[in-house]
């Protein structure tokens, strides 16, 4: 008997994927927005961390997230992006990142935060 160890069509990591114009998170990411209306972006510069807040319609309905706060994402089926080219200049001066003709986007390990419910991009795990 052969000792096959079936693939799943999940990928096991969750990732984001640093544009110069967007974040898109992989499917595994994405499962933590499906109720998101918008998300808050949160940059941490000593630990060089990003932070994607899903926010639902009710929240906003409640009046206490400003409005230039708050950023539009997009959840399909197999990913989730979020456009903000300031937010993300922002964080590839921080980092050093080029987005040059040959290296187009720069991918980073990411995970949830149970308490403080955030997606967490850890500047600091480039995937390669």
């Amino acid at each position: 008997m052969n000792n096959f160890i079936w693939a799943s069509k999940k990928p096991l990591d969750e990732l984001a994927t640093l544009y110069e114009a967007n974040i898109t998170l992989n499917k595994s990411a994405t499962v933590y927005f499906e109720n998101a209306y918008v998300v808050l972006l949160g940059l941490d510069r000593d630990k060089k961390l990003i932070a994607v807040k899903p926010i639902t319609k009710e929240e906003i309905s409640m009046g206490f997230i400003p409005k230039e706060q708050q950023h539009n994402i997009t959840v399909k089926s197999s990913y989730s992006r979020i456009c903000n080219k300031l937010f993300l200049k922002e964080a590839a001066s921080l980092m050093g990142l080029k987005y040059e003709e040959h290296h187009q986007s720069y991918k980073f390990k990411v995970s949830w935060d149970k308490i403080e419910k955030v997606l967490v991009i850890d500047l600091n795990k480039r995937e390669v």
